[in-house]
Formats: structure tokens, C-alpha cells, sequence
């Protein structure tokens, strides 16, 4: 009968996480994963593989993490409320950019870009996140539609696209040192382009307090 395992699993992938955020897959090794878990790395190998396991583990943690973080603010409603949930999430993304004042950005932007030419898993795992979060923009973007809010006339998909784009390209921005106000001021200006009813005047849906992963 295996023996019960003498350790926090969420404990340890939470420590194993931070230290691949802070100095990325090829800078860390199992000797800095043991010493900030305080585990031995028979230990780590025998609950969780070698490195790129670990990695993986973390990497998909973190992607279902980002996924359900947009799911909070663009989980439907009626379709009244489309525009300010699109806001409150756009929003949401660049105050939690312009609060990262040790820069470190995001993991799944980091260990795309680090690892997605070469490793499979983390390239496969990043593009559905991506696609999951264009589904859900795309989904409140139509329900916009609906309620008039937005052109009906417009692409969803193409302007899910350039929401998307516009929120993980805040976090690029934001991480390589440009203020907080303009971070703010990116969100405001997306969300001002997107195309409107012949006639109609768009009201401010204001800025959302940071809040989430």
C-alpha cells in the first residue's frame, strides 16, 4: 500500500510556480524548485516528474486560473449588461497590470513566448486558453449586438480578436515599464472604438477596482 504523501500538494506547486514566474524554465533548476519547497528532489521526481512535468503542471494550472478569472466577468447575463461586463473586464486586465510593480507579467505570456516554438504541450495548452478567451469576448460581444450596445453590422469574432489582443498586449506593455495611467488609458480607448449604432452615443462604463489572477 503506497504511503500517504507527507506534504501539501498546492503548497509545493504554488512555491514551484513563483519560482519558475520569477526566473523562467531554462533559469531554474530542480535544485531551486527543492529549496523553495523545501523538498528533497527525489521527492519532487517521485510526485511530479522531472522539470518539464513540474512546468507543465504549473503552466496548465495557471492557464485554467486565467481562463476562469475572464469567466468571472464574462459569464453571460442579460444582454443589457454585455458592455459592462466586456468593460469590467478589459479593465480588470490593465489594473491588474499597472498593480505588478516587480514587472514580472504573466506566466502564460511568459512561458509561451519562452517555450511554445519547442514544446508542444505548453504551445497546445496556450492556444486553447486563447481560444477560450476569445470565445467568451466573442460571446459578450454578440450579446451586445443584441441589446444594440454594439454595431450589429460588425465581425464578434474580429472584434473578440482585437480585445484580446488588446488585453495581452497591456500586460507586454505594461511589464516592459509604461505607467500605470496609460495602461488605463489603452483600456478606455478599446473599448471607445468598438463600433457603434448608427446615431448612438455610447455612456462611460467607468473603471472596475483590480481584483483576480
Amino acid at each position: 500500500m503506497p504511503r500517504p504523501r507527507a506534504f501539501d500538494e498546492r503548497q509545493v506547486l504554488e512555491r514551484a510556480r513563483e519560482q519558475f514566474w520569477a526566473t523562467g524554465y531554462a533559469g531554474t533548476r530542480m535544485d531551486d524548485i527543492a529549496q523553495a519547497t523545501g523538498l528533497g528532489k527525489g521527492s519532487l521526481y517521485g510526485a511530479f516528474g522531472d522539470k518539464g512535468k513540474l512546468f507543465h503542471r504549473v503552466f496548465g494550472d495557471w492557464c485554467t486560473a486565467v481562463v476562469e478569472v475572464a469567466e468571472e466577468r464574462l459569464a453571460g447575463g442579460p444582454d443589457a449588461e454585455a458592455l459592462a461586463r466586456l468593460s469590467g473586464y478589459v479593465h480588470l486586465m490593465a489594473e491588474n497590470t499597472a498593480s505588478d510593480t516587480e514587472r514580472r507579467g504573466c506566466l502564460l505570456a511568459k512561458g509561451a513566448a519562452e517555450l511554445a516554438q519547442h514544446d508542444p504541450t505548453v504551445a497546445g495548452r496556450s492556444a486553447e486558453t486563447m481560444t477560450a478567451l476569445l470565445t467568451l469576448l466573442r460571446t459578450e460581444i454578440s450579446a451586445a449586438q443584441r441589446h444594440g450596445d454594439i454595431d450589429s453590422a460588425a465581425d464578434p469574432e474580429r472584434l473578440a480578436a482585437l480585445l484580446l489582443t488588446v488585453v495581452r498586449g497591456i500586460e507586454a506593455v505594461g511589464k516592459a515599464g509604461l505607467d500605470p495611467e496609460a495602461l488605463r488609458n489603452i483600456a478606455d480607448t478599446a473599448l471607445a472604438v468598438l463600433p457603434m449604432p448608427e446615431g448612438q452615443k455610447r455612456l462611460a462604463t467607468g473603471r472596475s477596482p483590480a481584483r483576480g489572477g
